[in-house]
């Protein structure tokens, strides 16, 4: 071999060493936050659901995905997908939740999918996210715009977590494993404790449910509800657990969280069985011609929001993470659109604002303070 030939070979063998000593570091470091499959006591249960089928949990509409259309839209992504400037926030006083709100329900926004929702003296914290990224690992994955509006030290006592579904974005390591020690109860979807049991978590603090399941909290009746997506931690595991979103029924208040979903006939079985609902919690972002079904459109949220009997709307799932190709603000800027077609009433809150049943809702365009270039794309995005 020649002395060239000698230092090709060497070149390649430190790539290929590199290569390989990044990947056994990712997967070290994310093993944990990667989660568990289920048990066998509980995939036992996961069979003898409606929603289990041929090994795995499916929809009753299938999901329609076209990857090829998914790529072309990494050509055509929006120059704004991301902002461009610091996106001015509300930080929160931790003693803002020192009293409890008179009417009886209070809902405060963190970004993205996470919220807390003070309904007639319980506290419920839904999809919690306080690392910097979505992903099992500290530097690859989607990375937050902002801190987050309060420490998640500086949370009030959390009654009950509530998580919609596995993806990262939605069910966070490091900040299920915090909550976990202040002893906070979770409820999930069917398979999803098999992750927190992996954590640590005691089994008497985990409650699992299957669609249109009950459990109570004091005198709060949470009801699992159904979606229409998918889940998944690993390239091996898609459609293992359940995914949901959730009515919460209080004494005097009813909220609802959507979930990640795409447009299902089910919402309107949700409205007549467990509606009205004084505020919805509806995902409004992260949508794509590539994968149609995955995600509701602003449009189809607003009809969603009518569809299971809901007051005031409340928009998630956006603000907080580049996850797609449309531009960033595009999914408000729709919903309010819409919402004002449909004679909808809705609440902007900017991330860190409380909206307090009984009060004046926020409803300032917030996000037009940033100058947004025009974006190349609206109807392209990438799935988280």
């Amino acid at each position: 071999m020649t002395r060239r030939w000698r230092a090709i070979a060497r070149a390649l063998l430190v790539v290929v060493g590199t290569s390989l000593v990044a990947a056994a570091s990712l997967a070290a470091s994310g093993w944990t936050a990667f989660g568990a499959a289920p048990s066998a006591e509980r995939r036992l249960r996961l069979s003898q659901s409606p929603q289990w089928t041929g090994g795995r949990f499916v929809n009753a509409m299938p999901l329609r995905d076209d990857l090829m259309v998914s790529l072309r839209g990494l050509r055509t992504m929006s120059d704004s997908a991301s902002p461009h400037h610091a996106l001015n926030v509300t930080a929160i006083d931790p003693h803002r939740f020192d009293t409890v709100p008179a009417s009886g329900l209070r809902v405060t926004w963190f970004g993205h999918s996470s919220a807390l929702v003070e309904i007639d003296g319980v506290r419920v914290l839904i999809d919690p996210m306080w690392s910097e990224r979505a992903s099992p690992v500290r530097w690859p994955g989607p990375r937050r715009w902002y801190a987050p509006p309060i420490a998640r030290e500086a949370l009030p006592m959390i009654d009950v977590a509530v998580i919609s579904h596995d993806h990262y974005d939605h069910l966070d390591h490091a900040t299920i494993v915090a909550l976990a020690k202040r002893g906070t109860t979770f409820v999930v979807p069917l398979g999803v404790g098999s992750h927190l049991a992996l954590w640590g978590i005691a089994d008497a603090r985990i409650i699992e449910l299957d669609w249109w399941q009950r459990t109570r909290i004091r005198n709060l009746e949470i009801v699992s509800t159904p979606a229409r997506h998918a889940s998944g931690r690993t390239l091996t595991d898609r459609d293992a657990t359940l995914w949901g979103g959730y009515a919460l029924i209080g004494a005097q208040h009813r909220v609802y969280y959507s979930g990640d979903t795409g447009m299902t006939p089910l919402f309107g079985e949700i409205g007549s069985t467990l509606g009205p609902f004084d505020i919805t919690l509806m995902q409004v972002g992260e949508y794509g011609e590539g994968w149609p079904d995955w995600h509701l459109t602003p449009e189809d949220a607003v009809r969603a929001h009518v569809m299971v009997r809901g007051q005031v709307m409340l928009p998630v799932h956006w603000g907080l993470l580049n996850l797609a190709f449309h531009a960033w603000n595009e999914p408000i800027e729709r919903t309010v659109a819409a919402a004002r077609t449909a004679g909808v009433a809705l609440t902007t809150p900017r991330p860190g604002e409380s909206v307090v049943w009984g009060e004046p809702a926020p409803s300032s365009p917030w996000w037009t303070d940033q100058p947004i270039p025009p974006a190349r794309s609206a109807s392209n995005a990438a799935r988280p």
